[in-house]
């Protein structure tokens, strides 16, 4: 919300930021070059007078081995079509989910096929040593720091 208020100067470098961020691990000890269409972002290392956010993102800048660009936005047709293309809100009209009564039923077949002697070791939750829970309709359940399994592809 408050990047709102940001002038297009700060969005930009924003922009950049939140990416170095996002890539950090990548990046980390690597040369990498920066595109954008904002000209002046390219001069931004070079700058005497910036605000703390400014001053704050260009520390970020510097742990990384990188090179900021100019690309105007005539020259990158999509990415320009992109970022000028109206943000509507898309509304459901209708949502239909159907629930099935034997979900539970093939958790159970799954389980014990899994269990069977030959399986043993290749599904996810078999031979880990977390406690399962025995839930009433029969399925057994364990719980970890992402939540509850019932077999390795499913998270309830």
């Amino acid at each position: 919300k408050n990047e709102e208020n940001y002038t297009t100067h700060d969005l930009e470098l924003g922009a950049v930021v939140f990416a170095l961020r996002l890539w950090r691990y990548y990046l980390y000890d690597t040369k990498c070059t920066i595109f954008t269409d904002h000209k002046s972002l390219q001069y931004i290392l070079d700058q005497k007078e910036l605000n703390m956010r400014q001053r704050r993102w260009v520390e970020l800048l510097s742990d990384y081995d990188c090179v900021i660009h100019d690309h105007p936005g005539k020259v990158n047709v999509v990415a320009d079509a992109l970022s000028r293309k109206d943000k509507e809100l898309i509304h459901v009209r209708a949502l239909v989910v159907t629930v099935h009564n034997n979900f539970p039923k093939q958790i159970r077949s799954a389980q014990a096929k899994a269990c069977e002697k030959e399986n043993i070791g290749a599904e996810g939750f078999v031979g880990k040593g977390e406690p399962f829970e025995v839930r009433a309709d029969g399925t057994n359940v364990f719980e970890d720091e992402c939540g509850y399994h019932y077999l390795e592809d499913y998270k309830i």
